[in-house]
């Protein structure tokens, strides 16, 4: 009995190893199955990558590698709303799909095609049918319905006949492409810019903050395979290997919404009331670099419409004039030449460099006798001249190396591509650009044959105000993604100081002495202290000084504590006055008040001088930005333009979902709501919700969604 256990324990054993050897076989001759087909995996999607998309383009099939992301938005440094990308929708019909029988298709024909005359308009009733009917017996699998269509008109789309899914078929063919919004029309428009990227990569153009940021903005494309349709079309197809596109990431400029819109109205006015060419304005955190508000208005030959269609703050020269007597000044000031000074004899207002005259556009001291302090803060061309030919003629090589550290012969490095250097004659180099003549210095002085843009001129008076530290202008702030900040700019430092304190010092005064005594007396404000100086300055044409001027004032405020410098330039005034005192300057004054009551939170206006501002359309815009203080919103008293009477929004939250960024952000700020968004694409979800009692200044949250 115990030989037949025994034998019975060894034959199970035998058994045992018998089938586990057998497991084994079966495990290794599946795990070389697997690796094969992970090498043949390898090798179709590396090594015959190429060879496969070959042969699926002749089976009329290919894979799209550009299809478009999201952009990213641009937001303002207060939040606002000011480019943005959202979804529009090319819709087709696979009208011949075999599921959709012949007798569903004609009971259902009618009543598409009225749905789709009812809502495009393009057709009638009976010609979107015979369409329908001609596409089926075509056998067209992808058929046109419309292009640009709304996210409301796909939603209607989508409960029609033949169109809506179900559990037979799925007709609706989808396409979505972004679409960039400005929701607040031409405000800052050539600032913010576009991308344009040529299809063969070959030719790429930047434009402004889109174009400078497109790295951050653009996000990844994705991968669509398409299928070659009917006259050449190509057809999305679902497949594994698609790839979804990646959306940007989002931009916060350091442009203020508000004050962008005071500095744009403002400008324009004065634009329209002087019949100008082109006109600009540059308004600038003292401290930081960061520029508040940059417009730049030019006349469109065609309709006589001013249109933000060039940057000429950042990336046009021109001959400064009188404001360039600043820079001359201070090198003066620093070598001592000007605290050595009591007066300078001016005469009659007229003096000879090497038989060309300089004359002064006034006389303001019947004596002939001007303090150095006078000659700036009247503009005296033979004054200022005089003492820089004085001291520096036979020495232009030390004028120059002391101008250039003063005022940089370099780009400031502005965050927005287009920006030139500026042009100051060398005199360390020999040729025929660059030569001295016997009148460059004195002339040179006054601001002419020197080049700069607006812009340059504002970072050397802006590092005037900020005691000498030169800080380089910006644009951007941050960037976003998801609503959380990746990435911040701070301030650089071009030139941490530029002179001496006693130089700035004595260049502050003299500034505040123009405003206060000189020819800036009509920017005086009795409220807050203005430094700044006025430039008119002959425009030369074809090498040649015509009768047409360039009329600029630039300065900061308040003069005892600087918190933000501006420059506002207008280009060929053509009727009225055209001395910047009475064109620039009061541009100037007008947005020096309105940007000083919003920063300090304080009123020193008048009623009465309140600005009317108008929208892209020309029409009043009738409220200010809900950043404003209660205070500011009373002064909305002026002819035409009255405080939106609550009685004409519902007193309650409307609904806004479903519908884009600009027309929600527009009808909930017309109720005096203030918006606040998350994401991209169109309203998914609202809070508070619709029906909700609000008052005045309540938020909203706007929840975002690509659909």
């Amino acid at each position: 009995m115990k030989e037949n256990n025994k034998t019975t324990k060894k034959e199970r054993a035998g058994l045992d190893k018998g089938v586990m050897s057998r497991i084994y076989i079966v495990y290794v001759f599946l795990l070389l199955i697997a690796i094969g087909i992970f090498l043949r995996i390898v090798q179709l999607q590396i090594f015959k990558a190429n060879e496969l998309n070959i042969i699926a383009e002749k089976r009329e099939f290919r894979f799209d590698d550009n299809i478009e992301a999201m952009r990213g938005s641009i937001y303002s440094e207060d939040g606002r709303l000011m480019a943005t990308s959202v979804p529009v929708f090319e819709v087709r019909m696979d009208v011949a799909l075999p599921d959709i029988k012949d007798s569903v298709f004609n009971d259902s024909v009618t009543w598409l095609a009225l749905g789709l005359s009812k809502m495009f308009g393009d057709y009638t009733n009976w010609e979107y049918k015979q369409r329908l009917i001609k596409a089926r017996n075509e056998k067209n699998r992808f058929f046109l319905i419309q292009k640009n269509v709304t996210f409301d008109q796909l939603t209607q789309l989508k409960t029609l006949p033949l169109l809506k899914r179900t559990r037979d078929y799925n007709s609706l063919i989808v396409i979505r492409t972004p679409r960039r919004e400005y929701p607040f029309g031409i405000l800052a428009r050539r600032s913010l810019g576009y991308f344009k990227d040529h299809p063969t990569d070959s030719l790429k153009v930047l434009v402004g903050v889109e174009g400078e940021y497109n790295e951050y903005l653009q996000g990844i494309k994705g991968r669509q395979l398409k299928q070659r349709m009917a006259y050449g079309e190509w057809k999305p197809i679902d497949h594994l290997n698609n790839i979804e596109p990646v959306n940007g990431k989002d931009i916060v400029v350091t442009i203020n919404s508000y004050l962008q819109d005071i500095a744009h109205s403002s400008l324009k006015n004065q634009l329209i009331a002087h019949n100008a060419d082109k006109g600009c304005l540059i308004l600038m955190e003292v401290e930081t670099g960061e520029l508040r508000a940059l417009v730049n208005l030019m006349k469109d030959t065609k309709d006589g419409e001013f249109k933000e269609s060039y940057n000429m703050a950042v990336g046009e020269l021109f001959e400064p004039g009188s404001i360039f007597k600043l820079p001359a000044m201070m090198v003066a000031i620093e070598d001592g030449v000007v605290q050595k000074i009591d007066s300078v004899y001016i005469g009659n207002g007229e003096v000879k460099y090497n038989n060309r005259v300089m004359k002064d556009s006034h006389r303001f001291d019947p004596d002939g006798w001007v303090t150095p302090e006078n000659c700036l803060a009247h503009s005296s061309n033979v004054g200022v001249s005089k003492i820089i030919y004085d001291h520096y003629n036979g020495n232009n090589k030390s004028f120059y190396n002391k101008l250039t550290k003063m005022f940089s012969a370099d780009i400031t490095g502005v965050d927005i591509p287009g920006e030139p250097k500026p042009f100051i004659k060398d005199p360390h180099l020999k040729d025929k650009r660059n030569y001295w003549s016997s009148v460059t210095l004195p002339w040179m002085s006054i601001g002419y044959e020197v080049l700069t843009t607006p812009l340059q001129m504002l970072t050397f008076y802006n590092a005037v105000a900020n005691n000498g530290k030169m800080v380089k202008p910006r644009i951007v702030k941050e960037v976003r993604e998801n609503g959380n900040t990746v990435k911040v700019f701070e301030s650089e430092i071009i030139n941490p100081s530029i002179c001496s304190q006693s130089t700035v010092a004595l260049a502050k005064h003299f500034l505040l002495s123009t405003v206060e005594n000189g020819t800036g007396r009509n920017v005086k404000n009795n409220d807050y202290k203005i430094a700044g100086k006025t430039g008119t300055a002959k425009i030369n044409e074809n090498g040649r000084y015509i009768s047409k001027y360039n009329a600029s004032f630039i300065g900061y405020f308040p003069a005892d504590k600087p918190k933000f410098s501006c420059i506002v330039v207008i280009y060929r005034p053509n009727e009225g006055a055209y001395y910047a005192s009475q064109v620039a300057a009061p541009v100037f004054k007008e947005v020096a008040d309105m940007v000083f009551a919003f920063a300090y939170n304080i009123d020193p206006l008048n009623k009465n001088q309140f600005i009317a501002h108008k929208d892209e359309n020309g029409a009043p815009m009738n409220r200010l930005p809900d950043q404003v203080n209660p205070q500011l919103a009373e002064l909305v008293n002026y002819e035409g333009v009255k405080p939106l009477e609550e009685s004409k929004c519902p007193m309650v939250i409307p609904d806004v979902t479903g519908l884009s960024v600009k027309d929600a952000t527009h009808l909930l700020e017309a109720c005096n709501l203030v918006v606040k968004i998350h994401g991209k694409g169109l309203v998914k979800i609202q809070s508070p919700e619709p029906g909700t009692p609000y008052k005045a200044g309540d938020m909203v949250e706007l929840k975002l969604e690509i659909i």
